[in-house]
């Protein structure tokens, strides 16, 4: 069996390459913020999902120092959406270190590169590699697919990321180690996919094990996950007269951190509804809406309850929270679970007799 080769794999990235709006053009220069935020953003998160997000974040950002000095709020409203919201907390945080301790300029070596906030080191190695042509190893979800195939490695994931790396330094260029590193990435995105790869025309069908022995699916291996326990919380939808309606920031710190919301219980897989009144924002009238909001975060599914009510137009907002006109809702940076639960609670508002 032959041994698989940086070059074979160069001649096919050359051929069918992926556009994506981060990436540089043949012949171009990368530039190093786009990298950087498009690695961040397609963190747990699909290309299809990120490039209209993408576009939009660079068209109100467009460098980093932009970046920068944005309000903290504006940028969590830019990212609210793509999810994992401590990425974008980072993300800004990030900016703000590359534009007043580096003068606007990411540092190109891994090192550097990590000692910045929310780098870790793939997303070090990644930029090093794509953005500055480091000799480093980029090694995400595709690639661990196609290294875990290439030389059958049997170790479950997590653990066998060392070895991985490994591999992937040993097979590294001395030439054009950035392009070898998206053509990895391109390989397992659109050849050596989870279900079905196009094992016929992968430049390395030769040399890979796993396609000689006929289990290419079966890997990588993984360590079994443990099931979350389904948390459960109130949700309180107050809508006032003219139409504004209440809500909070949540801590910087934490699952959404930064994130805007309308009121709610804590989330708990004790947590008892019957004592929901006791967490409402004000004491009122509440209706509670007869289906659950459902939402699954990494760890953990979630299921929160939805209550609405109204308020009389004199209704003041409790200590940390605030009346948001209705025309400035899309302002807010609501995470997708936020979302669903405004967009339930509004409607049977505005229906009152029918429950969503």
């Amino acid at each position: 069996m032959p041994a698989p080769n940086a070059a074979d794999l160069l001649v096919w990235y050359d051929r069918h390459r992926r556009s994506l709006p981060w990436r540089a053009l043949p012949g171009e220069r990368p530039d190093p913020y786009r990298v950087w935020a498009s690695e961040i953003m397609l963190q747990q998160t699909t290309i299809a999902a990120v490039k209209p997000y993408f576009e939009r974040f660079m068209a109100r950002f467009p460098t980093v120092e932009a970046l920068a000095v944005a309000p903290s709020e504006e940028v969590m409203q830019a990212w609210a959406g793509l999810g994992y919201y401590s990425r974008a907390r980072n993300l800004h945080a990030c900016a703000k270190a590359v534009a007043e301790s580096h003068g606007g300029r990411f540092p190109d070596t891994e090192e550097g590169l990590r000692a910045l906030p929310g780098i870790g080191a793939y997303t070090a190695g990644a930029v090093a590699a794509i953005a500055f042509d480091r000799a480093a190893a980029a090694v995400d979800g595709n690639v661990e697919r196609v290294m875990t195939r290439l030389f059958a490695i049997e170790e479950a994931l997590p653990g066998a990321k060392p070895l991985i790396r490994e591999q992937v330094l040993a097979l590294l260029p001395a030439a054009r180690p950035g392009d070898f590193a998206q053509a990895l990435m391109d390989l397992g995105a659109t050849i050596c996919t989870p279900r079905n790869p196009a094992c016929g025309i992968c430049p390395w069908r030769e040399p890979c094990r796993a396609r000689t022995a006929g289990t290419q699916e079966s890997y990588p291996r993984k360590a079994a996950k443990k099931a979350g326990v389904t948390r459960y919380g109130a949700a309180f939808v107050l809508l006032r007269e003219d139409g504004a309606l209440l809500v909070r920031t949540r801590p910087n710190k934490g699952l959404l951190g930064g994130m805007a919301e309308v009121p709610t219980s804590d989330w708990r897989a004790d947590y008892e509804l019957d004592g929901a009144a006791q967490d409402a924002p004000i004491a009122t009238r509440w209706r509670k809406l007869g289906l659950p909001v459902r939402h699954v975060f990494t760890h953990f599914p979630l299921e929160l309850t939805v209550l609405v009510a109204r308020a009389p137009l004199t209704a003041q907002a409790p200590q940390g929270m605030r009346f948001t006109p209705h025309g400035k809702l899309r302002e807010e940076p609501f995470p997708s679970l936020m979302l669903k639960v405004v967009e339930a609670g509004l409607a049977a508002l505005k229906h009152p007799g029918v429950d969503a």
